[in-house]
């Protein structure tokens, strides 16, 4: 693995333990009455995005199970229509979604 793709799976990771940490405690409700929860979420999704899409197509490939496109899409939704954001979404993202990309990440790096 290229040392730069090691670095932006680490960003991957740490942006995606961090999300999932600044929604803990929180229910749904809780979590869209909170607009610093909300923005730090936001933005960690934004970060987990911009790095995968510069994650060359051999790690990729290697990773299947990684929602790539998904990803990025959401990165670019999220920064292009940042004035019609899904709460819903990102909610679901933080409680489904990230969880299962922090593990997938750690075996990349192999770190899990």
């Amino acid at each position: 693995m290229q040392p730069d793709d090691r670095i932006r799976l680490q960003h991957m990771l740490d942006a995606a333990q961090e999300a999932i940490s600044f929604a803990k405690g929180l229910d749904r409700n809780g979590f869209t009455n909170d607009r610093m929860r909300v923005l730090s979420v936001v933005k960690s999704i934004e970060i987990i995005g911009e790095a995968a899409a510069k994650v060359t197509s051999v790690v990729k490939q290697q990773a299947k199970q990684i929602p790539w496109d998904d990803i990025t899409g959401m990165r670019n939704r999220l920064i292009h229509a940042y004035y019609d954001v899904n709460l819903e979404v990102v909610w679901q993202t933080v409680q489904t979604d990230l969880p299962t990309l922090v593990p997938q990440l750690k075996k990349l790096l192999g770190t899990q």
